[in-house]
């Protein structure tokens, strides 16, 4: 049974890496059910620490991954519009995936730009907030692939430590 969990939870470390750059997939969540995977199997102890610590950080992630577009959007010079027309545009582009990974890259940027025309913005102040929201988006992928690449690293690192119990039992 341990090989099955090891095995599993291999496969959701790595989709979660995945999930980085997937709209459709939530990585860092899906990357710490590797790990709670790895920690259910009876070779390697229990570390509630690790495992809820590594939890608030996925939480985290996935919640600053909605914030930080619309804190990009504001910080160049986007209104309350703007915030709004990029938060939109990541709904749209999670609700529709019609355009897949280049959806969630594309959406938020046109609501942003939308939602400053809508403001009465010229089109070089709607593109600017666009564009805020754009490096929201590009920071937010970086934080998540960042954080999947540390949880895979966990992952690793304990699989290895108990490798002569995992793999010869």
């Amino acid at each position: 049974m341990d090989i099955v969990l090891v095995i599993l939870g291999f496969v959701c470390v790595l989709v979660g890496i995945l999930g980085s750059f997937l709209p459709v997939l939530p990585g860092a969540p899906i990357s710490w059910l590797g790990l709670l995977l790895l920690y259910l199997t009876k070779a390697i102890p229990n570390n509630w620490w690790l495992l809820g610590i590594t939890l608030v950080v996925a939480i985290g992630v996935v919640v600053a991954d909605y914030i930080i577009p619309v804190a990009g959007t504001k910080r160049f010079g986007g209104s309350k519009y703007g915030m709004i027309g990029t938060t939109v545009g990541l709904v749209v582009s999670i609700v529709f995936p019609i355009l897949g990974l280049l959806g969630i890259v594309i959406w938020p940027f046109v609501g942003a730009f939308v939602g400053e025309l809508f403001n009465k913005a010229d089109n070089k102040t709607a593109l600017k907030a666009a564009f805020g929201s754009f490096l929201g988006f590009l920071t937010g992928t970086f934080l998540k692939f960042v954080v999947a690449i540390i949880f895979l690293g966990i992952y690793l690192a304990k699989v290895w430590e108990f490798r002569s119990v995992l793999f010869l039992t």
